[in-house]
């Protein structure tokens, strides 16, 4: 098996050396790029296996550079370098084709975890063409010039997407990094109060029940009386780090005798 081919982009000399030297002490054959304008002189005759792309950058930036990569490489894996503040756009970059994104600064087990599961996406994906384009050339055989194709289906990976992120309110929830953000600034949750957080959001404008929310959140079911006393800790603390005024919420509201629910409206 050859060696993986990746491309290492960030304008940050220390960022692009450190990365370069993790991903080739594992192996992999690396290149480094300091700006979006370099990256497109690769391109020009150099195919890459995966990308490891900074999001912001002087001139070309990374949303840019990955427009050019779908258009010009597009079996090429891309896994974002960004921050806290720039989250919203790497939701979006992962919505057009990205594989992962990672938070500055990097953990190095992220780091290897995202390369790996991003390289392994790659030769599953050509598995699946090659299966396809086989399919494809038998039903042509059997039916002729006539026969009637049949679109592609959702991937595991896509229906996976769809499920990993909720927005609200500029708030954004990434259930597979229990990571969240309000207005670009990170929210600082305990890993129920992410929980309950998603799920509110997931249900925006619904009232849930506590026992729901016990049920959804931790897994647990107990009579409603019994919810009421744990969820309405959660509540309470996680209203503390996204409320303007706890006392008078604008996001988590209590429906008295019922429950609480997300507001997906800002009042008037």
């Amino acid at each position: 098996m050859s060696t993986a081919k990746i491309l290492v982009v960030d304008d940050e000399q220390a960022v692009r050396l450190s990365l370069a030297e993790l991903l080739t002490m594992e192996g992999y054959q690396v290149t480094t790029a300091a700006s979006g304008e370099e990256v497109l002189r690769y391109l020009k005759d150099t195919t890459f296996d995966l990308i490891l792309l900074d999001l912001i950058m002087p001139g070309i930036g990374g949303l840019q550079v990955m427009e050019t990569v779908r258009q010009v490489a597009p079996d090429t894996v891309i896994i974002l370098l960004t921050a806290h503040g720039t989250l919203s756009s790497a939701i979006t970059a992962l919505r057009h084709g990205a594989h992962d994104y990672l938070l500055k600064p990097c953990a190095v087990d992220d780091i290897l975890t995202s390369v790996s599961a991003g390289l392994d996406k790659r030769k599953r994906e050509a598995r699946r063409k090659e299966l396809i384009a086989m399919m494809e050339e038998t039903v042509q055989e059997l039916k002729g010039v006539h026969g009637v194709s049949t679109p592609p289906a959702v991937t595991v990976e896509e229906a996976e997407e769809e499920e990993r992120f909720v927005q609200a309110r500029g708030i954004i929830v990434d259930k597979q990094k229990h990571v969240a953000t309000m207005n670009d600034i990170p929210l600082d949750l305990t890993p129920t109060e992410l929980r309950l957080l998603a799920c509110l959001i997931s249900n925006a404008d619904r009232v849930l029940s506590s026992r729901e929310l016990v049920k959804e959140v931790q897994n647990y079911d107990c009579r409603e009386e019994e919810a009421r006393s744990i969820i309405r800790v959660h509540i309470r603390r996680l209203r503390r780090k996204i409320e303007p005024d706890p006392r008078q919420p604008q996001y988590i509201v209590n429906v008295r005798g019922v429950g609480y629910m997300f507001v997906s409206d800002s009042p008037p």
